[in-house]
């Protein structure tokens, strides 16, 4: 004999099912659908470029010595002028002392041939001395000059070199990487670290010689820009096809100066996209916002008799403002959910059918 509470709670929660089966039936939730259709989509060749900084340089030293502080690191964001890092200065200060001292040695020799000039010419204006001791004496002041002259460069020579010894940043911009550490010997022409500006940016991308009469070719050229909706397709502002190719991989380098626009997240040494426009062919095409990801899944909800299925399919490229492209699993005049959180919900159905896309690539 069954518990009489028992009965009565089976009695309560079939109750409130068929309620809210009833509820569901009165008010179903209503989804906005998009009818799948071919829109012109740009074809051409895609090829993976890289980001890199225009503005990019490896900071060296320009005088020998070990590196007695390194004053930075990977990630630093440095002004024009602030210091990098300083290599020992002893034998340039010793130079600078030598300097100085030859420099006030010449000085005095200056002046004790002006006083000889003066008194030499005085003299022989009283007939003292002939006019050949003064013409010595015009001749050793000419090389007293000289020698000073010669002395102030030695000492400016030197100051600069002491200057030198204090690496710093040659324009506004992040070290990338520090290449040494304090103790190491740094030598002209040996990098100390790498620094580059957030300025301006290139996508550097590879195009094998067998695709070279393609790209050549194409009518446009596209970088998908990374940005925090998905990733709009730019033109770039400048372009240089490098003349020579690689002896080893058989490519040549195309230079794409990029636009640095709002929202843009470029990063140096980031894969991009890079494509070179030939033509336009009719695809499939849904908003973005209709695609279900679920780990390896990507599906969406399609519109059937008694509500929505979920169907699996495979999409190609982001084709920008919102779009992307279905390669498989849709047939044109298929109604999708746009959005398939709502479509997913018990006794959902779809509402008026709207426009997959509102503009054309």
């Amino acid at each position: 004999m069954l518990n009489p509470s028992w009965t009565h709670r089976w009695f309560v929660t079939l109750s409130l099912a068929g309620a809210l089966a009833n509820a569901w039936a009165a008010d179903p939730v209503r989804v906005p659908v998009v009818t799948a259709g071919p829109k012109s989509v740009a074809t051409g060749v895609e090829i993976d470029g890289v980001v890199e900084p225009i503005k990019q340089s490896l900071v060296s030293a320009q005088v020998s010595g070990r590196v007695s502080a390194l004053v930075v690191k990977a990630g630093d964001y440095v002004k024009a002028g602030q210091l990098l890092a300083t290599v020992d200065d002893r034998e340039t200060q010793t130079g600078v002392q030598r300097s100085q001292a030859q420099w006030v040695q010449s000085d005095s020799e200056l002046r004790n041939a002006q006083l000889n000039v003066s008194r030499t010419r005085d003299l022989q204006a009283k007939g003292f001395v002939s006019q050949a001791a003064l013409d010595t004496a015009e001749l050793q002041l000419k090389a007293a000059q000289a020698g000073r002259d010669q002395a102030s460069a030695g000492a400016r020579q030197s100051a600069l070199s002491q200057e030198f010894t204090r690496v710093t940043a040659p324009y506004d911009g992040y070290v990338s990487d520090t290449l040494v550490q304090a103790g190491d010997l740094a030598v002209p022409g040996k990098p100390l670290l790498s620094m580059y500006a957030p300025t301006a940016y290139r996508v550097v991308v590879r195009v094998g010689v067998s695709q070279l009469a393609s790209t050549r070719a194409a009518t446009q050229v596209e970088v998908q820009q990374p940005t925090s909706s998905g990733g709009e397709w730019v033109q770039p502002i400048a372009q240089q096809l490098l003349p020579a190719a690689d002896a080893l991989s058989q490519t040549l380098q195309w230079r794409l100066d990029v636009p640095n626009m709002p929202g843009a997240a470029w990063v140096p040494g980031q894969q991009v996209r890079v494509r070179f426009v030939g033509g336009a062919s009719q695809r499939i095409t849904l908003p973005a916002t209709a695609v279900m990801r679920r780990g390896e899944l990507t599906a969406v909800y399609v519109a059937g008799g008694s509500g929505f299925v979920m169907r699996v399919v495979r999409l190609g490229s982001n084709l920008g403002q919102g779009q992307v492209e279905v390669l498989a699993g849709l047939l044109p005049q298929d109604r999708v959910a746009v959005d398939p959180v709502q479509a997913g919900l018990l006794g959902a159905q779809p509402e008026a059918t709207a426009p997959a896309s509102s503009s054309n690539k």
